[in-house]
């Protein structure tokens, strides 16, 4: 695929980490970064103008939502996803596999793919391998997620199993599906908390030399050693000249460690969501601004941080929209919150290219 390419650029000669840079159709992503979820077609409660000066590069949005409202047809309508949202940068589409499966109680699974209830109005909706693929072929996102079974946790050895097998049929499929060359088609790696599970799923996948591999099934409620354990143990077996993506996973001290592990790609809903519950991301905290402390608190955010709400706004300000529950503190905050993890992992990438990554985050690295 010639308008899509990963190319690494540096290493950090202690641990997998490495820098790279991924070409896409609508530009380049530099490795490893953060990536802003925007569900609906739109990163909450910022403009596409605001998310560009976070300096976020490529964004998300979801196949399963989109689908519901406002329909692939209506946004192949207005041009495609990035016509539709008003942003020119890549973009991504999970393929729905974890929002379907998140809906337990509402849902069917068979060989075929997933039945379920539209939590719109009741309709009843089949989402298979086929379906997920030609809706986010009509989204038109340079990357693309195969459909896949994402097992809950806590779940048996036979249900991730069984899961995991399927996810590789499923895959299979969603490759014959596939019919737009403007788009990279990415596997995922299930299997659950088991190693060798992963491990034989990730040399399946890789087989199949796909644009880019994700590892997904990973923050579904167990705890971050077991995360760790699975992307340092899958991560290595997936190919070195291809893209890989860790989802659902924003923290600094998992994003640092996967990033050692050799992850390229991050997204999580962790920015916007704490924003719009008055908690702002600074120096590895997160501070609540209701708190009382800051009503006279005249500082910037951080002093260091050169997003828009920094450079114009006080600790007070944003403390008195958010016990006021006025709309711009959750975009002011949400706005900084997305800076922040992004020139965190711009901050990786410079310690990776300058051969000081361990030293610089150690503390990372060595915690816990």
């Amino acid at each position: 695929m010639s308008n899509f390419e990963f190319t690494c650029q540096g290493r950090c000669d202690r641990t997998q980490a490495r820098a790279g840079v991924l070409t896409t159709p609508h530009g380049i992503v530099e490795t490893p970064r953060f990536m802003p979820v925007g569900t609906l077609a739109n990163v909450k409660t910022l403009t596409p103008q605001q998310l560009k000066e976070t300096q976020a590069q490529m964004v998300l949005a979801n196949t399963y939502h989109l689908h519901l409202q406002p329909g692939e047809d209506i946004v192949a309508g207005a041009g495609g996803l990035h016509r539709f949202m008003g942003w020119d940068g890549p973009m991504l589409t999970d393929s729905g596999g974890f929002q379907v499966f998140s809906l337990s109680e509402m849902r069917t699974v068979s060989e075929e793919g997933v039945r379920f209830r539209s939590p719109h109005n009741g309709d009843i909706i089949d989402l298979t391998p086929e379906r997920s693929i030609s809706i986010q072929n009509t989204l038109g996102a340079d990357v693309i997620m195969a459909f896949d079974e994402c097992p809950p946790y806590p779940a048996t050895r036979q249900e991730v199993e069984d899961a995991t097998k399927r996810t590789y049929r499923w895959l299979l499929r969603c490759m014959e599906a596939h019919g737009n060359s403007q788009q990279a088609l990415f596997g995922i790696v299930q299997g659950g908390v088991y190693p060798d599970l992963r491990a034989r799923a990730a040399q399946m996948l890789a087989a199949l030399d796909l644009p880019g591999y994700a590892v997904g099934g990973v923050s579904v409620g167990e705890p971050p050693e077991l995360i760790e354990q699975v992307v340092k143990s899958t991560t290595p077996l997936l190919p070195e000249h291809k893209p890989r993506y860790l989802m659902g996973v924003g923290t600094y001290r998992e994003m640092v460690r996967s990033i050692a592990a050799g992850i390229d790609l991050f997204d999580c809903v962790i920015p916007t969501r704490l924003g719009r519950h008055g908690a702002a991301l600074v120096g590895g905290e997160r501070w609540n601004l209701k708190n009382a402390k800051f009503r006279e608190d005249y500082q910037p955010l951080d002093a260091n941080c050169p997003c828009y709400t920094c450079r114009n706004f006080s600790r007070a300000y944003l403390c008195h929209l958010i016990r006021s529950q006025e709309i711009l503190g959750y975009t002011l905050i949400s706005i900084h919150n997305i800076t922040e993890l992004v020139r965190f992992t711009q901050r990786i990438r410079t310690a990776i290219l300058e051969k000081r990554f361990v030293e610089e985050f150690a503390v990372w690295l060595s915690e816990g």
